[in-house]
């Protein structure tokens, strides 16, 4: 690439062609916005649901609600989406919106610099140099697997993987296998790849609350039903959202969540009928401290003859034995770590950076936290999606996307009509705002309930969930107040790319 030739210089730049990112694709077309482009690593959209292709890969949401408000699918055939589903939903929407000619596919993003002289982000990919007024962040917290760092990982001497990275061509069949780790990506594949292990040794810390999962098929005559009555399907919608709001409640009282409790040792008693193996699988903290799970099999597939529930965490790997905290020690063929992702210190935060050079990631220091979870103080013209402090724990991550793509929507017309150059949330107002936050969170079953969780971050801050009911996210998060940024009103002038993105361009 020559020197100082972008290989696109346009308006709005979006990382990642997920969720999130189609849906502000769609949100700002339908707005009037047209100059804009989707950069993906990969080579179709989907985000976590394209990577993340394990056995029994399902929401843990209803479908209804797991679906964008202006997208309704009347199609779902299961109560509780299952991954190729879903997958297929966010193709399918991308397509029928228009999206997919305003993707750059195979496009890694390596950095991101805003420039406060051309108040313009300059973006380096393996694919050249990008320029835009506004970037937008959407990469999402869930498809970087987070991999323990385990003494001896290196030279275990059979096979391992991470559950969002599985490999398929591998026959797990009559294998002594070792689960590492109990979160929701575990509970739905541990019941898939039970029945054909030789063994299966599950090592968990902590025995997670786990519910029964009201989950069906949906039979031929209910989708006729929504496709002919849209109506209905907005009903059922609203029904769904309406009953999990009441979770919300108990997480914001915790004794509350005793009742619900109640259920999950019910649901346990009648899975596993050994005392012993009970006790190594009832909880020890409120329900709802750890993300609340659903499985009507998890708790059967451990008590299967081939399964042994080791209630320990892993502290090393010698050769082809697996060690416990406690000592234990059991010899494997294959580990297959159910260990999460980096949601507390997103990957996209570290290739992000204010003008200074100053990245994200280190400013954060592994505590993320951002004004409505959507804007950063000193990173102007940014908007940072399914940010921090924005997880609800028991609602859709849809819901979150869609009120933070009213705020994107709305600035970004507010920038036109005014046409404002740049716009950076006041740190004042960011501190006030995640003051009041942290504060709320203090009584919350997230911060209260007795558990340590991928909530918490590695300075033991709550940088992930929302202390209050969904409905105020959606009222809160989505309104934009110009009093809360500092405008640029200069006009934008034609600035010299910095040497170090010039370099790399033209190396490029």
């Amino acid at each position: 690439m020559e020197m100082n030739v972008p290989a696109w210089s346009g308006h709005i730049l979006i990382i990642g062609a997920g969720c999130s990112g189609i849906g502000a694709a769609i949100k700002l077309r339908k707005a009037g916005f047209s100059d804009f482009l989707l950069l993906e690593k990969a080579k179709t959209v989907g985000g976590t649901w394209r990577e993340n292709t394990y056995p029994g890969c399902a929401c843990d949401v209803p479908s209804a609600i797991y679906s964008f408000s202006f997208a309704p699918n009347a199609e779902w055939t299961q109560a509780f989406a299952q991954q190729p589903e879903i997958q297929r939903y966010l193709e399918k929407t991308a397509t029928d919106f228009g999206v997919l000619p305003f993707v750059r596919f195979e496009t890694v993003v390596v950095k991101a610099q805003w420039n406060a002289k051309a108040s313009r982000w300059y973006v380096e990919t393996n694919r050249g140099l990008f320029v835009a007024k506004v970037l937008v962040a959407a990469a999402g917290p869930l498809h970087e697997p987070k991999i323990p760092e385990l003494p001896g990982l290196d030279g275990f001497r059979g096979k391992t993987f991470h559950s969002a990275q599985w490999d398929h061509d591998y026959d797990l069949t009559g294998k002594s296998v070792a689960v590492i780790g109990t979160g929701s990506s575990a509970i739905q594949f541990v019941p898939k790849i039970q029945p054909k292990l030789g063994k299966l040794h599950l090592f968990q810390r902590t025995a997670p609350w786990v519910l029964p999962k009201p989950d069906h098929y949906v039979p031929e005559i209910e989708r006729s039903l929504f496709r002919n009555f849209p109506w209905a399907q907005r009903a059922l919608r609203a029904a769904e959202f309406e009953a999990l709001e009441l979770f919300s409640y108990g997480f914001r009282h915790p004794r509350a969540m005793r009742h619900v409790e109640r259920i999950g040792r019910w649901h346990l008693r009648r899975s596993v009928k050994s005392r012993e193996l009970r006790e190594k699988l009832t909880p020890h903290f409120t329900l709802g401290c750890k993300r609340v799970l659903l499985s009507n099999t998890y708790y059967r597939a451990l008590a299967q003859p081939n399964a042994e529930v080791h209630h320990t965490g892993v502290t090393r790997i010698e050769e082809n034995r697996v060690i416990g905290a406690d000592g234990l020690a059991r010899e494997v063929d294959t580990i297959i770590f159910g260990t999460g992702f980096n949601v507390t210190d997103p990957p996209i935060a570290q290739r992000i950076h204010r003008d200074d050079g100053t990245s994200l990631g280190s400013l954060w220091k592994g505590s993320p936290e951002a004004y409505n979870g959507t804007v950063v103080s000193g990173f102007p013209n940014l908007f940072f999606l399914l940010g921090p402090n924005l997880g609800t724990g028991h609602s859709s991550a849809m819901t979150i996307i869609e009120a933070q793509l009213d705020l994107l929507v709305r600035t970004m017309v507010e920038m036109r009509r005014e046409k404002w150059s740049s716009l950076d949330v006041r740190g004042d107002a960011q501190a006030k705002y995640n003051a009041e936050v942290q504060q709320a969170l203090q009584t919350t079953v997230y911060n209260a309930g007795g558990c340590s969780s991928y909530y918490l971050d590695k300075n033991g801050r709550n940088s992930t969930t929302w202390p209050w009911s969904t409905r105020v996210l959606h009222d809160r998060v989505r309104v934009f107040d110009a009093r809360n940024f500092l405008i640029g009103r200069a006009p934008v002038a034609n600035a010299t790319i910095r040497s170090s993105t010039t370099e790399a361009a033209a190396a490029s």
